[in-house]
């Protein structure tokens, strides 16, 4: 049913601009995105307009397509009932480090597709598919009952480490968006050895893309067109600063 439905959006969503974004169920019913299609089992998600990740971020959508088209992608997002079970974890991390509400969902969207048990090739584990060295680094630890790894699959523990490592990763490259998220992907040091700029990693350019388009169509319409209203007062570069944050390079998840 999830697979139909998303099939359906898809094919509602088809015939806009760039900034496409695709995706497929796979036979335990997690969602995977990717911002071009890797293969055949992704089909269209939604077509959007094209965007600058580093200048249009948090730009409105051209009038009468911003409405239907971010009301179909978080329509389908209300519908999976592991979204609607991680909702109160996301909220609290999301008051508590900072980090954008709408932003953790994308991250966790095209990370896990909101699978507490994802673990990756690589060891990555959970909901924002922590890495076990990041999650201590950023306060998770073994206790007499669980293990690590046993915590990390739980979203109470998984999703508020995971935001203050990104709100951590917003602070250290200035509140650039696609820096913090490539960071989150291939590793602090990939950035830095790049140039500050998005590693030439395929996985990972692909990764930014995907997560700033889902964060794109994730965000209430409101807030977006009230800071325009203002005169431009909200950056499209998002900054902020980790309280007691840790400091120092960490080049663990994902680095190449």
């Amino acid at each position: 049913m999830l697979a139909a439905g998303l099939l359906c959006l898809g094919l509602a969503a088809a015939g806009g601009a760039r900034a496409d974004l695709w995706a497929f169920v796979d036979a335990r019913g997690v969602t995977h995105f990717a911002a071009e299609q890797l293969d055949e089992r992704y089909t269209l998600f939604f077509r959007g307009p094209r965007f600058d990740s580093e200048l249009d971020i948090a730009a409105p959508m051209q009038p009468g397509t911003a409405p239907a088209a971010r009301t179909r992608v978080q329509s389908y997002f209300d519908l999976l009932p592991a979204y609607k079970s991680a909702r109160p974890h996301l909220r609290r991390a999301a008051e508590r480090s900072g980090v954008d509400y709408a932003l953790l969902k994308a991250v966790i969207a095209t990370e896990s597709g909101f699978d507490t048990l994802a673990v990756s090739p690589k060891g990555a584990l959970g909901l924002m598919q922590l890495m076990p060295a990041t999650a201590e680094r950023f306060g998770v630890a073994p206790t007499r009952t669980r293990s690590l790894a046993q915590q990390l699959h739980d979203p109470a523990v998984n999703v508020p480490a995971g935001a203050r490592y990104l709100a951590h990763l917003l602070d250290l490259f200035d509140g650039r968006l696609e820096l913090a998220l490539a960071a989150y992907n291939a590793g602090e040091g990939a950035v830095r050895r790049a140039g500050q700029k998005i590693p030439p990693y395929r996985e990972t350019q692909n990764y930014v893309k995907t997560v700033l388009a889902l964060y794109r169509q994730l965000q209430p319409l409101a807030p977006v067109a009230a800071a325009r209203a203002e005169g431009g007062a909200r950056s499209s570069r998002i900054r902020m600063t980790l309280p007691g944050g840790a400091s120092g390079t960490f080049d663990e998840k994902r680095e190449q």
